[in-house]
């Protein structure tokens, strides 16, 4: 079967400090905060492991903390052992998922000439993004952030971006779509609060978020009808489930299942939001995938995220909405079931459209 991926080379370590970042709250409540930088015995471990008995393709997802701070010399290893061990000539992806704080015109051109598609991460317009997206030095990053994005653009790779929408952001949904929408491939998620759930500046509510989707696909509608469309990957997801495809989006699966999120020092975890003590499946020196992905704790993890409450259960739009992200614990509920009572309708015009645009 495929194997799908998602690394953190660098673990949590990173040339930024975000005020909302995930990843670092969950590595504060976990026994060891950060393990490194990979090292080339757990890579070759890694990619070795992921060839092992994978049929269709193998996607690998590095992402972080911050994973150009490997650089590139980590990523051309990655080739060769990728060359090495992939005797089956199966389908390779590669992908980066970065801040842009350290793109450059070497990065540029190794990327776009690997074929690693680079996912930058911008939460919308400078005043907004630079917020809560702060360098090392408490500094603003919007400027680097979007100058590595022109740079990878103009270089011909694969650029999508990614924008964590904040309280903030969600207050100003056309400044943010306006400022990415010339990037063409967008992913909007939702700002969590930390494992404790405290609230917090960046925190975001149910009715602010119905708001800001409501408000975002109606500039998407507007635009699907010009020649310059926008992917937009929830809708463009909510739109393919309405013809009949398979949703690409996990959360809306209605229950989660395990992927191989790996640690630096070769640890496998189930989904990168539950990268903590409790949920680690297995080692990539120990291990191999499908011992882990059907591990009791895999099978436990799993389970817990099948009981869904008597409202969603009952909702109209569960073929859809799935549930949810697990990490979101329902607290978007109302926020989905807004969007869908006022836009079901165009979704499900757009669905009938032939001239659908997809990655």
């Amino acid at each position: 079967m495929p194997l799908n991926l998602l690394i953190k080379p660098c673990s949590s370590l990173c040339n930024m400090r975000c005020d909302y970042c995930f990843y670092n709250d969950e590595c504060e409540n976990r026994e060891v905060r950060s393990y490194g930088i990979m090292d080339e015995k757990t890579l070759d471990a890694l990619i070795s492991r992921a060839f092992e008995n994978t049929k269709g393709f193998v996607s690998f997802s590095f992402q972080g903390g911050e994973p150009t701070l490997c650089g590139i010399g980590f990523y051309e290893k990655v080739l060769e052992l990728q060359k090495k061990y992939n005797k089956n000539r199966i389908k390779v992806y590669n992908s980066i998922q970065t801040n842009g704080q350290l793109i450059n015109k070497e990065w540029a051109d190794f990327l776009s000439g690997n074929n690693f598609a680079a996912g930058l991460s911008i939460d919308g317009a400078k005043q907004i993004h630079d917020r809560f997206r702060h360098g090392e030095d408490g500094k603003g990053t919007w400027e680097k952030a979007v100058a590595a994005a022109d740079l990878l653009i103009s270089h011909n790779a694969a650029v999508n971006v990614l924008c964590v929408v904040t309280g903030a952001a969600a207050k100003e949904p056309e400044k943010v779509y306006k400022a990415l929408k010339k990037y063409k491939y967008l992913q909007f998620i939702p700002c969590y609060d930390d494992l404790i759930t405290t609230k917090q500046p960046y925190s975001l509510t149910a009715d602010a978020y119905k708001s800001f989707l409501n408000k975002v696909f109606d500039l998407y509608y507007k635009d699907y009808f010009t020649d310059h469309p926008v992917y937009i990957r929830s809708f463009d997801n909510y739109i393919g489930m309405l013809q009949g495809r398979a949703p690409e989006m996990c959360g809306a699966l209605g229950h989660c299942s395990c992927y191989g999120a790996v640690e630096a020092d070769g640890s496998v975890y189930p989904c990168d939001f539950y990268m903590v003590d409790k949920y680690r499946l297995g080692s990539v020196f120990d291990n191999s995938f499908a011992e882990m992905f059907c591990s009791g704790t895999a099978k436990k993890f799993t389970a817990e995220s099948y009981p869904l409450p008597d409202e969603c259960n009952n909702c109209k739009y569960r073929r859809l909405c799935g549930g949810g992200c697990r990490r979101e614990n329902r607290k978007y509920c109302l926020s989905y079931r807004g969007f869908f009572d006022k836009n079901h309708e165009k979704l499900a015009e757009l669905a009938m459209k032939t001239a659908f645009p997809s990655v």
